[in-house]
């Protein structure tokens, strides 16, 4: 959806609205327009101010998190205006009586004035380093306060959470997003799907999300399928046309009950599969039949509705070889509950066993899916119990990010009128970082990240080869020398405003997806692990340790003791 707005805009070309509609400048805390109102009222409100967006800790228990939500913060902010109706409903929101100036101010209002620098969607990002620099007129910026931190907490999470799963699962094996039927309402599923994906997963369920963003799409049927076969009589049409044309078999059920017949009863050849199974059962045979009549060329089943063993994995092979009989390659399987790592294996034994007993060229090596409320953790077991799964759907603990439920993203003001500005706690890990700064990441001889640095925004850049001392913000022993091997600057212009700036372009998901998985690769192993992951060290400069520490004490009320 693009709303149209009717006052100056930045330069560049238009861009669409967000993806969910329900982003709009009402989407946020009643309080950012009392504090709209009153600086308007105290006319501070053309002042121009800095906020950093950020973090305080990695989710998960890890040390790094995945920076998504940035391309709809900038759709919003391309497109921020009020309604009439806005406005009204305003009107009659805002305590007390409020000036009718107000009103016409926020007629007028958009974000032409506004400047956002960021960090590139899909980067490895770490706490207090901003996200995004957001610079304007004071009221305006604050009002951008809620729905940016919205559009920026929930993805930044779950595209994080898909990383580590995609981390414990390796680079070698399918993920598939399922989480759509468990995730927190529509507009949850729909960004879980499109984070997902950009946090290393192949494919989703998901089809609006398939049609939104380009995600591939996969899935089956279900258990309710296999289960309202009843028999093979059943099925009408029986016919299937071989995969080049040349003909087609007139019976396909028959066919597979002739290679069901085949693999049930003793073999001569070979003893591997006598006494597995006795008879499968027929309603589900008859699904599987109907299902590949229906999609000979992706067949795969769900194999556990009655016995794995049994009946599902014999049932799906006949079927799959009186396919192979038409030129067609079957999908494979899934698993959806039980004993994966045990199932798997004795599935990937069967399976072998049918392309040297029969010489099916690569039966042995057929997908074998797993799915059933997987995890960080049912993953972690897998790999250490030895399994044969090759695709893995996962759901509810993936898109609900049931370990953790929210960032817990921050959006503070940094400078006002070219002052600096902190916000002092007890809590130091609360206290924030003020000025304006330039953020940069130093790489090490082995190509790796070394730490993050901020620094005022005046002040010198890194240079590769050149030794530069870095301080931690807030303790005084923490420090250290460190000679990068190449130096990059991570915030970006985004959105220049009126300024003049280029803007950087909107990258496409799948470049994003291409980012992270790049950006991953570029983090030491040890700051990536699922277990006491070593802390990556962020830091400032010399200069900026100092001023951080000459505000905090010039700002902090001194005590007085009786």
């Amino acid at each position: 959806m693009e709303v149209k707005a009717n006052g100056p805009r930045a330069p560049g070309p238009a861009l669409p609205g967000p993806t969910n509609p329900m982003v709009t400048p009402l989407l946020t805390d009643l309080y950012q327009f009392t504090m709209a109102y009153a600086y308007w009222k105290a006319t501070k409100h053309q002042e121009r101010a800095v906020f950093d967006l950020y973090f305080r800790r990695n989710p998960f228990g890890g040390e790094y998190t995945i920076f998504a939500g940035l391309e709809e913060c900038i759709r919003f902010i391309a497109n921020f205006r009020f309604t009439e109706a806005d406005i009204s409903f305003i009107h009659d929101s805002l305590p007390g009586s409020c000036e009718n100036g107000f009103f016409d101010y926020l007629r007028g209002l958009d974000c032409s004035e506004v400047e956002v620098y960021a960090i590139p969607e899909g980067t490895v990002v770490f706490p207090k380093v901003p996200l995004m620099r957001i610079e304007g007129p004071v009221a305006v910026v604050q009002l951008l306060e809620t729905p940016l931190v919205n559009l920026v907490n929930y993805a930044s999470l779950v595209a994080t959470n898909a990383a580590r799963h995609r981390f414990v699962a390796g680079k070698s094996k399918l993920l598939l997003e399922f989480g759509l039927r468990r995730a927190q309402g529509p507009d949850g599923g729909i960004g879980a799907s499109k984070y997902c994906y950009m946090g290393g997963f192949d494919a989703t369920s998901n089809v609006a999300a398939g049609k939104l963003f380009g995600i591939p799409l996969r899935g089956t049927h279900s258990h309710a399928f296999v289960s309202s076969f009843m028999s093979p009589d059943e099925i009408i049409d029986k016919s299937l046309q071989c995969a080049d044309g040349s003909r087609s078999c007139e019976d396909f059920v028959s066919l597979v009950q002739t290679w069901l017949n085949k693999i049930q009863h003793p073999m001569q050849r070979s003893k591997t599969l006598r006494g597995t199974f006795g008879e499968t059962n027929q309603s589900e045979l008859a699904a599987f039949t109907s299902y590949a009549l229906a999609f000979p060329k992706s067949f795969l089943a769900l194999v556990d509705t009655y016995d794995v063993m049994r009946s599902g994995i014999p049932n799906f092979c006949a079927v799959a070889l009186a396919l192979n009989d038409l030129g067609y390659k079957a999908g494979g399987v899934r698993l959806d509950s039980g004993d994966l790592a045990y199932l798997s294996c004795e599935v990937r034994k069967f399976f072998s066993v049918i392309e040297k007993e029969f010489g099916v060229a690569s039966f042995g090596k057929m997908n074998i899916t797993a799915s059933n409320d997987l995890n960080e953790e049912t993953l972690d077991a897998l790999n250490k119990q030895g399994h044969e799964v090759d695709t893995f759907g996962i759901g509810t603990y993936l898109v609900t990010c049931f370990a953790q439920p929210a960032l817990g993203c921050v959006f503070k003001l940094v400078e006002i009128n070219n002052q600096p500005r902190i916000k002092l706690s007890e809590d130091v890990s609360k206290v924030s970082i003020p000025c304006k700064k330039r953020c940069y990441r130093l790489y090490g001889r082995e190509g790796y990240a070394l730490l993050d640095i901020m620094t005022g925004e005046n002040e010198q850049a890194p240079k590769a080869g050149e030794r530069i001392l870095c301080r931690h913000p807030f303790s005084e022993s923490k420090r250290a020398y460190v000679v990068p091997q190449k130096v990059e600057e991570l915030l970006k212009c985004y959105w220049p405003g009126s300024s003049g700036k280029a803007r950087e372009e909107l990258p496409p998901l799948k470049d994003i997806r291409e980012r992270c998985i790049e950006q991953l690769e570029q983090m030491r192993p040890d700051h990536m692990r699922r277990l006491n992951p070593t802390p990556y060290k962020v830091s400032v400069s010399t200069k900026l340790y100092d001023f951080i520490h000459f505000l905090w004490l010039n700002e902090a009320p001194v005590g007085e003791l009786q």
